[in-house]
């Protein structure tokens, strides 16, 4: 179907039926059982920043769930606190570290580190979380656009730098889950502070894992966490935007749940996640429609560029008829 009018990455799509997760997965190449994964079972660490809402807030809760230490970080202590009751109530209080952590400050990202590293030993599962979804366009917003990079791109690069050379010198095997974003990758007009600060999430995390793939004896990956429509404290109620979840949206349980499931069993990089109004298959074509806009030279961002519009269209559906 054709891109709607408020270019959304959102956009309506052939419907996808409502995953049908649950907080444990055992992986068909496994022979052993679930809790026995090499990195995400029980008695491990976990830690996630930007958990006293949405996503961050249900990971950690599904975490715990799966008997694993959980240290939980963000900037909203009140609500970080609050969590952390939820987990402790899930695993015990002794298996819960409440840290509130600016992630844009580095020496707060060290501080937590430490207080993980002094209570546990380690880090087994490395969420890197935190984001604001501020908006700024291609010449307005500038003050948002610094606060936006302040926590989108250098957040992320403080907690990598500073937890990734402790994870690295851990016996035991260990992974960086990092969120990205849609928009990072297809890049929809109206919030170019937004997208342009996932685009460089996306490459932080792909060179991420390469140079952890080429060093000698590694034993941590590395995975980009795409989330899909997912109905989060993130954006603020707008008649466009409800303060109840739409039909399509996921919950951030159902977005999470799907992102565990795919990191266990296979293992992937990018883990692309749909929603009941976005299957894969759609993801996936409007992805390579705009690698093909460098590829063959078309106009930026061509899927909403009223002459490609009709082309793109036939593109979906001729892709989509491919697949039945």
């Amino acid at each position: 179907m054709a891109p709607k009018s408020n270019h959304s990455s959102r956009n309506g799509s052939p419907l996808r039926p409502a995953f049908a997760g649950t907080s444990s997965y055992t992986p068909d190449t496994m022979s052993v059982a679930d809790e026995l994964h090499p990195v995400i079972h029980a008695g491990r660490v976990a830690l996630v920043t930007g958990a006293a809402s949405g996503i961050g807030r249900a990971a950690a809760i599904e975490f715990a769930k799966l008997g694993l230490k959980v240290a939980i970080a963000d900037i909203s202590e009140d609500a970080l606190t609050e969590v952390g009751k939820t987990l402790s109530a899930i695993v015990g209080e002794p298996n819960v570290l409440v840290v509130p952590t600016d992630v844009s400050k580095l020496d707060q990202v060290r501080a937590l580190r430490d207080r993980v590293y002094e209570a546990w030993g380690e880090v087994a599962v490395l969420m890197n979380n935190a984001g604001i979804g501020l908006k700024g366009t291609s010449w307005e917003g500038l003050d948002n656009w610094h606060k936006i990079f302040e926590v989108n791109v250098f957040g992320v690069i403080n907690v990598q730098h500073t937890f990734v050379p402790s994870m690295l010198h851990q016996e035991n095997p260990a992974m960086v889950i990092t969120t990205g974003s849609k928009q990072g990758i297809t890049n929809p007009p109206g919030n170019a502070a937004y997208n342009a600060s996932k685009a460089a999430v996306k490459s932080l995390t792909e060179g991420l894992a390469h140079e952890l793939r080429e060093r000698s004896g590694s034993n941590m990956t590395a995975h980009l966490f795409i989330p899909g429509w997912t109905f989060t404290s993130l954006t603020s109620p707008t008649p466009s935007n409800p303060s109840t979840k739409p039909a399509g949206a996921w919950t951030p349980e159902e977005t999470v749940l799907y992102m565990l499931d795919k990191v266990r069993s296979t293992g992937d990089f990018y883990i692309l996640v749909p929603d009941n109004e976005t299957k894969r298959e759609v993801d996936q074509l409007r992805i390579m429609w705009g690698a093909a806009d460098v590829a063959e030279g078309r106009p930026a961002l061509s899927r909403w560029d009223a002459n490609w519009k009709a082309l793109y269209e036939e593109y979906v559906r001729e892709g989509l008829a491919q697949l039945e």
